[in-house]
């Protein structure tokens, strides 16, 4: 069977699985911007015991499979009477993985920020919140989307891990063809086809639109 033979055959359930992948996609994308923004401004913190707190919580995400973390929070924490559904299990490990590397971005960003702008903002009597909200965060946006683009590329990658624990997405419903069909070439030839479309036409042009967006926003374009 050939490709266009096998995709009008089972076109429905790659698009049910694809439309599951990308509602993981976004959910996933919004819990991690808010860990990385929460853990890289903890990070920054003057506090000691919130900026460990937010080292401990990023070296456990990064330096941990995001497959044992997923497993971890669907199949163990049931044993401390914490049960978590599979939809969500899935995309908040994801979310929660991403966010500790988000995390180290949204710090590097804040520090990029010239040293003249925290300056003028002091000087001008903001409050710390202020500063940050209204001077710093924004230059530091504009410096933190292009690596934020790659990433966003790794969580739509990282979602196909979600099959592991029965979630419907794209790679589960391709497992399952494969399972009966035996049509290996088709099936994961499709979904890659499908995962690259999702990146290349959807998630990269966003993520440059934003880019430019911020830059015309903050005077840069």
């Amino acid at each position: 069977m050939g490709l266009y033979e096998f995709l009008v055959q089972y076109w429905p359930r790659l698009l049910s699985g694809a439309g599951v992948t990308i509602v993981q996609f976004l959910l996933a994308a919004a819990i991690g911007v808010a860990i990385s923004l929460c853990m890289g401004l903890m990070k920054l913190s003057p506090n000691r015991a919130i900026r460990w707190s937010a080292v401990t919580y990023i070296e456990i995400f990064r330096g941990t499979s995001l497959v044992v973390q997923l497993y971890w929070i669907f199949f163990v924490l049931p044993l401390f009477g914490i049960t978590i559904e599979k939809f969500t299990a899935g995309y908040l490990a994801i979310g929660m993985n991403i966010g500790a590397y988000g995390a180290e971005l949204v710090r590097g960003g804040i520090l990029s920020v010239p040293k003249g702008q925290w300056e003028a903002a002091l000087a001008i009597n903001m409050s710390p919140a202020q500063r940050m909200r209204r001077i710093i965060l924004p230059q530091a946006l504009v410096n933190m989307l292009p690596p934020w683009g790659n990433l966003m590329i790794e969580l739509l990658k990282g979602t196909a891990l979600v099959s592991l624990i029965s979630v419907a997405d794209l790679m589960f419903e391709s497992r399952q063809i494969n399972a009966t069909t035996y049509l290996s070439a088709q099936v994961f030839g499709a979904a890659l086809i499908i995962y690259y479309m999702m990146a290349r036409f959807c998630v990269t042009p966003f993520m440059r639109w934003l880019e430019r967006f911020m830059a015309r926003k903050m005077g840069r374009a």
